[in-house]
C-alpha cells in the first residue's frame, strides 16, 4: 500500500533505537524526509545513516525546555510530529522519590507538550499535519510495578483528547498509539537481566511474564518494534484522515476492551 508520504517531513523524537527508530525507518520507506532525534550527536547521526541518505540526525535533550527549543529551531516546519521520546522503570510506588516523578513527567509529557505547542500552529496554517503521541496500554491499565510511568502515559491520552479538538474542520489530526509489551532494545536488555537473575532463558521468562504479569494478552508474546511502527506509519498518512482524537491500540489484546 502506498501511504502517500512522499516529500512529507517527519520528526520522530527518541528515534535512535527501539520503537522510535523503527517508526523513522517505516516513514522513510514510504518516502518521507525523516528527522531523527537523540541526546547525542553520534547516536543521532548513526541512526540517520541507517535510515536513508535524506534522513537528518539532530541531537537534543527533549526533557528540557532548552533541548526542545534547539530541536524546534533546527527541524523547522514539519508535516508529521511523532512524540516518541520516553523512559520507563519498574519501581515500587513507596520507593519512587519526587525526583523520579519529575523526571518521568519532563521526559514523557513535557517534551511532547513543548514540541506540539511549537509545531501545531504551522500545521493548522498549512491545513495539513499529523501529531502522534506514543502512549501505552499502561496509560489505560496503570501497572502497579511502575505507576509513575503509567501516570505519564495517561497524561498523554488527556493531551490528545484536548489538542485534537483544536484541529476541528482542518486537515490536521492528533492521535495516540498505544503499544503493549514490545521487544525494543531497552525491554530486551531488561528481560535478559531478569531472566539471568531467575536462571531462565529469555524465552522462558517471556512465557512466564505473559502467564503471570500480562495474562490478558492475546498475542502472548512481545510485539516487534516493526509491528508498532507499521501502525504508526499508517496513522501518519493521508489515508488515515478520518482518524482524529483516537487512542489506537497495538497492545496485542492486553487491554480487555473493544473500544
Amino acid at each position: 500500500m502506498n501511504l502517500q508520504l512522499e516529500n512529507k517531513t517527519a520528526l520522530v523524537t527518541g528515534s535512535t533505537k527501539g520503537i522510535g527508530l523503527a517508526i523513522a525507518k517505516a516513514l522513510a520507506a514510504e518516502g518521507a524526509k525523516v528527522i531523527v532525534n537523540g541526546r547525542s550527536e553520534a547516536s543521532s547521526r548513526a541512526a540517520a545513516d541507517q535510515i536513508s541518505k535524506t534522513a537528518r540526525g539532530v541531537a537534543a535533550d527533549v526533557s528540557t525546555a532548552a533541548g526542545c527549543e534547539t530541536l524546534i529551531k533546527v527541524a523547522g516546519a514539519v508535516d508529521i510530529l511523532v512524540n516518541n521520546a520516553g523512559i520507563f522503570e519498574p519501581k515500587p510506588f513507596a520507593e519512587i522519590p519526587d525526583a523520579d516523578w519529575e523526571r518521568f513527567y519532563h521526559v514523557n509529557v513535557m517534551s511532547a507538550v513543548r514540541l506540539t505547542r511549537a509545531m501545531l500552529p504551522g500545521m493548522l496554517a498549512r491545513n495539513w499535519g499529523r501529531v502522534i503521541f506514543i502512549s501505552s496500554e499502561s496509560g489505560v491499565q496503570i501497572p502497579e510495578e511502575m505507576i509513575h510511568y503509567g501516570m505519564t502515559k495517561a497524561a498523554e491520552l488527556a493531551l490528545v483528547n484536548g489538542i485534537a479538538r483544536l484541529t476541528k474542520a482542518t486537515g490536521v489530526t492528533v492521535n495516540a498509539v498505544l503499544p503493549g509489551p514490545t521487544a525494543s532494545e531497552g525491554v530486551t536488555e531488561f528481560v535478559s537481566q531478569l531472566a539471568g537473575q531467575a536462571r531462565q532463558t529469555p524465552a522462558e521468562f517471556e512465557k512466564d511474564f505473559f502467564r503471570d504479569v500480562r495474562p490478558t494478552s492475546l498475542l502472548q508474546r512481545f510485539a516487534t518494534v516493526e509491528e508498532v511502527a507499521n501502525t504508526v506509519a499508517f496513522i501518519c498518512s493521508p489515508l488515515a484522515s478520518a482518524t482524529n482524537g483516537a487512542a489506537v491500540r497495538v497492545d496485542g489484546g492486553v487491554v480487555r476492551a473493544t473500544a
